[in-house]
C-alpha cells in the first residue's frame, strides 16, 4: 500500500507536467506572435515542463484582447480610415509639406486618432516643477478632473494629491481617479482605500485576486494621465511618488519630466481615460463637463497614440519604426530602460548605416539591475555602424522622450522594452513642433553634458564575470 502511494504521486505530477507542456505549446503554436519570443518560451517549457508552462500562464499570455470588446465594439482597424492630404498645417509646395507630410499621415494611420492643431505642450522638471502646477489646476478645477496614475503613493506628495481631490469634490467637482492594481503594491497604505475614505470615487485597474491576479500582473495600465475641466491636461511618464520632489531631498530620488497640454488634444487625452474608466466601472463620462469645447491655444500639431495589450495592440512600435524609418538627420532618444525589439534595433542600426546621427542615452545604474545589464548586451552592435551611446549618472532619470530631426516629439509612458512595447497600456503624444523639440534637445544636451560615453573600446575591457552575468540576464530580454 505504501510502495502504491509512493509512485502514485511522482507519476500524477510527471502526467500534469505533460499535460501543461503540451497545453502550453499548443497554445505557443497558435496564439504567439513574436517568434523569438515563442522561441524563449518553446526552451522553457520543453527543459522544465512543469514551472516553464506556469511561468508562461503568468508572464507570456495576452487574456485582455477579448475583455476589450467590453467596452469597445469590434475590431478597430486604423489604417483603413481615409486620411487628410496634408495633416499638417503647411501648403502643399513647402518644404516643411515634403518632408514632414508622410510621417503625418502615416500616424494618422497607425493612431485610431487623428492630427489635431493649436496645442501647446509645455515641459516640467521633475515633481518639483510637475506637482504644484498639477495641484493648482486641481484647485481651479469647477467641473470635472480625470486622473490616471500607474503609481500614485498615500504619502507625501501623494497626500497632497489625496486632500486637494478631496476638496474638489468637497466643492462639487466630480472626480474619477484610477491607478493600476499592481502600481498600487509599490507603497503603503494603499491609496485607493484612501481616496474612498476621503469621499473621492477611485478604482483600481484590473484588482484581481489570488490566482488571477497573477496571471495579470504582466498587463499593466502603465498611462500617467490627468485631464481638468476637459481642456487642461498633464500627461508623460511621472508617476505620484515622493522620489519626485528632489528639492525634498527624499531617500530615493528620480529624475523625471512630465508635460502640461492645453488644446484640441485634450479631447483625446479625456477619451482614453474614459475608455479605461468604462472598462473598471462600466460608468461612461460624457457631456460638456467632460468633453466641452476646446479652442486653440498654440502652434503644436499633435496626435495621441495609444498602445495596449488589446485592440492597439503593437501601436507604438509601428509609430517608432515608421518615425525611424522617416528620419533624415537625427534620432535622438532618452529612455530608462533600452531594450528595443529586433525590428527597431535593425532600424535604429539601418539610421546610423544611413548617416542620420543617432543618440541614446539611458541611466548608469538602472533601478531594474537585470535590465541595465541585459541592455549593455546590445551596444556593440549599435556602436559597430556608428551610433553614440550615452549612461547619465545617478539619481536614476526616468525621463523619455523620442525626437526626430529637431521637429517631432514622441513623449508619454512608454519605454523602449518588451513589457512597455506590447504588454503595457500606454499613451503618447506624436508632436510636430520645432520649438518644442528645440526645447527637449536642449534638455538632452544638459544630460548629455554630464554623462558617460560608452565605447567599443570600454565594452570590450569589461571583465569576463560581468559580461557572463549581462549575457544571461540577455536572454531574459522577451520578458523584461
Amino acid at each position: 500500500m505504501h510502495w502504491i502511494e509512493f509512485t502514485f504521486w511522482p507519476a500524477a505530477l510527471a502526467i500534469v507536467s505533460i499535460i501543461c507542456a503540451v497545453v502550453a505549446f499548443v497554445h505557443l503554436l497558435l496564439r504567439h506572435r513574436d517568434y523569438r519570443s515563442a522561441a524563449f518560451w518553446t526552451a522553457l517549457v520543453v527543459f522544465s515542463p512543469l514551472i516553464g508552462p506556469l511561468l508562461y500562464l503568468f508572464l507570456g499570455i495576452n487574456i485582455l484582447r477579448r475583455r476589450a470588446k467590453h467596452y469597445r465594439s469590434g475590431t478597430y482597424e486604423p489604417w483603413l480610415d481615409p486620411v487628410p492630404e496634408h495633416p499638417l498645417p503647411f501648403p502643399p509646395e513647402s518644404c516643411e509639406a515634403h518632408e514632414h507630410q508622410q510621417l503625418a499621415k502615416t500616424l494618422d494611420r497607425i493612431s485610431r486618432f487623428c492630427f489635431t492643431l493649436g496645442n501647446t505642450v509645455t515641459p516640467l522638471h521633475n515633481g518639483d516643477e510637475a506637482m504644484p502646477r498639477m495641484m493648482v489646476a486641481i484647485r481651479g478645477a469647477q467641473h470635472s478632473i480625470s486622473l490616471a496614475s500607474y503609481i500614485f503613493e498615500a504619502i507625501g506628495i501623494g497626500a497632497d494629491f489625496v486632500t486637494e481631490l478631496s476638496n474638489a469634490v468637497k466643492r462639487g467637482v466630480q472626480v474619477r481617479v484610477m491607478v493600476d492594481d499592481a502600481g498600487t503594491r509599490y507603497s503603503w497604505p494603499p491609496v485607493v482605500d484612501a481616496l474612498v475614505n476621503a469621499g473621492v470615487t477611485a478604482r483600481r485597474f484590473m484588482p484581481n485576486r489570488m490566482i488571477l491576479r497573477l496571471i495579470t500582473m504582466n498587463l499593466r495600465n502603465h498611462r500617467k494621465i490627468m485631464v481638468v475641466d476637459g481642456k487642461h491636461a498633464f500627461t508623460g511618464g511621472m508617476n505620484i511618488r515622493e522620489g519626485n520632489m528632489l528639492a525634498r531631498k527624499p531617500a530615493h530620488p528620480v529624475h523625471d519630466l512630465h508635460f502640461e497640454v492645453t488644446g484640441p488634444i485634450v479631447a483625446q487625452i479625456q477619451r482614453v481615460f474614459a475608455e479605461d474608466w468604462a472598462f473598471c466601472t462600466s460608468e461612461t463620462l460624457d457631456g460638456p463637463q467632460w468633453f466641452p469645447e476646446i479652442p486653440d491655444t498654440g502652434k503644436t500639431s499633435a496626435i495621441g497614440i495609444v498602445d495596449g495589450p488589446d485592440e492597439d495592440l503593437e501601436v507604438m512600435p509601428a509609430a517608432f519604426f515608421a518615425a525611424l524609418n522617416a528620419a533624415r538627420n537625427e534620432v535622438r532618444i532618452i529612455t530608462p530602460y533600452f531594450l528595443p525589439t529586433p525590428t527597431l534595433m535593425a532600424a535604429l542600426r539601418l539610421c546610423a548605416i544611413r548617416g542620420v546621427k543617432v543618440t541614446i542615452l539611458t541611466p548608469a545604474q538602472n533601478n531594474i539591475p537585470f535590465v541595465g545589464w541585459a541592455a549593455q548586451t546590445l551596444y556593440p552592435e549599435l556602436l559597430a555602424v556608428g551610433c553614440r551611446i550615452f549612461e547619465s549618472p545617478p539619481p536614476f532619470d526616468h525621463s523619455k522622450f523620442f525626437l526626430i530631426d529637431g521637429v517631432w516629439s514622441f513623449l508619454g509612458s512608454t519605454n523602449w522594452d518588451p513589457r512597455s512595447l506590447r504588454l503595457n497600456f500606454e499613451f503618447n503624444l506624436g508632436c510636430h513642433d520645432r520649438e518644442l523639440g528645440q526645447r527637449l534637445s536642449a534638455e538632452m544636451d544638459a544630460k548629455l553634458a554630464l554623462s558617460r560615453e560608452i565605447t567599443r573600446e570600454g565594452l570590450a575591457a569589461t571583465p569576463v564575470i560581468q559580461r557572463l552575468r549581462n549575457g544571461f540576464a540577455r536572454l531574459f530580454i522577451p520578458v523584461l
